[in-house]
């Protein structure tokens, strides 16, 4: 074992596979928000052609607000805005968004604020080793459409000093959230049958890496199972190639034995990046289960996140309001706030979220934009994806493609 490293010694037992599921979810204290949006890129000129993601970065200015720049493989633009107060935070990456938006209307493109491609054919411009085998082991169509035609907002929370806490809620509320902000109803240019198209392609996926972590009173021990049971994906070389895993092996099995070699820690973290559950722990909440909004409606999204699972009065009135809803998965994704159930749900938890908006450091812009939301949307039991299937007449672009404000 000489010149191995604690990252590339092999794996004991599960034991050390229950000790980093621990890490993911250990208390910290604090109430700071991180925001990663995606954004499909447009041609205004011809919304069917695809953009190349060389074309967008040439265009792209400088960014003050501190955000990282990222493509993902089918070049949809990912902003990652660094994390800190809410307040803070949202004005960082609204500078940044506004400018990269100027700076490609200048090009000729646009910001789509949509969470599923609505016209293109799926197509990857990146060529990893990771994504190469990500898309042989996930295949089509889904596969391809996750990896090229989608786009979301993740929304990062601090674990706080107790983080089952706040794991309960970001799964529980997720439904309802997901019912709110669906925002991906076309594909191929014609209505798909989901509010959220998107949702619907991670469904199709394996669900041993895309499904919700299994509910229990120990959320670490949950996560440690998932891990263990979650089909390997790809295993990495020494060259930094990577391999597809097509035999339906788990990590489980790899740790038994059932590899060429024995897994390491590092193999472990890695495999945790390849799992995809709504609500992921990488030492503070990924919350992945929201569509992409237009480029002026992403803090609404943002916000009331933030306050139903870090608000502890607000988190316990959209609790229990939302008890009936906390499984319907589905139904959310199809119907989004058609549904009365999800619709009754979260005209209860925006009215919590709006009441916690100075308690979370909102100001009253912000505050503003969540009531005309709820106004325009929850209490019309309308998702944002309505705009999409039923256009206002006359309408000189679709609706997913302006970027100019407010439709």
């Amino acid at each position: 074992m000489i010149g191995l490293t604690a990252e590339s010694a092999p794996l004991r037992g599960v034991s050390e596979v229950a000790d980093f599921a621990r890490r993911c979810l250990r208390p910290a204290a604090g109430d700071r928000v991180g925001v990663e949006l995606e954004f499909l890129v447009f041609d205004r000129t011809d919304p069917t052609r695809q953009v190349p993601s060389a074309r967008v970065e040439g265009a792209l200015p400088r960014l003050a607000g501190g955000s990282r720049v990222t493509f993902e493989p089918g070049g949809q633009l990912e902003l990652s805005g660094p994390a800190g107060p809410l307040a803070g935070t949202l004005e960082r990456l609204s500078g940044d968004v506004a400018a990269v938006r100027a700076a490609l209307r200048a090009e000729g493109l646009a910001l789509g604020g949509v969470g599923l491609d609505p016209v293109r054919p799926a197509r990857r411009q990146l060529r990893l080793p990771r994504y190469d085998a990500m898309a042989e082991f996930l295949g089509r169509p889904y596969g391809a459409l996750m990896m090229c035609s989608t786009a979301s907002i993740q929304v990062n929370l601090d674990l706080g000093e107790r983080p089952e806490v706040r794991w309960e809620r970001a799964h529980a509320l997720g439904p309802v959230l997901l019912a709110a902000f669906a925002n991906s109803p076309l594909s191929g240019g014609r209505p798909c049958g989901w509010m959220s198209g998107r949702q619907a392609v991670w469904a199709g996926l394996d669900p041993t890496r895309t499904a919700p972590v299994p509910h229990d009173a120990d959320p670490a021990a949950a996560w440690a199972r998932y891990l263990l049971d979650a089909r390997l994906m790809l295993v990495r070389d020494g060259d930094g190639g990577c391999r597809p895993v097509r035999d339906g092996s788990t990590f489980r099995d790899w740790l038994a034995g059932g590899g060429e070699r024995p897994p390491t820690a590092d193999d472990l973290a890695y495999h945790a990046t390849t799992l995809f559950p709504p609500v992921r722990p990488r030492g503070w909440l990924e919350i992945r289960y929201l569509d992409a909004q237009r480029p002026d409606a992403w803090p609404v999204c943002v916000a009331v996140s933030h306050a139903l699972v870090t608000d502890d009065r607000a988190a316990d009135a959209a609790m229990a309001a939302a008890e009936e809803c906390r499984t319907a998965w589905e139904t959310a994704a199809r119907c989004g706030l058609s549904d009365p159930r999800l619709r009754r749900a979260a005209e209860a938890c925006f009215r919590a979220a709006l009441e916690a908006m100075p308690r979370i450091g909102a100001g009253p812009g912000l505050a503003g934009a969540v009531a005309a939301f709820a106004d325009r949307y929850v209490a019309a039991g309308r998702s944002p994806a309505h705009d999409l299937i039923d256009p206002t007449p006359g309408r000189p672009v679709p609706a997913w493609l302006n970027d100019e404000g407010q439709q």
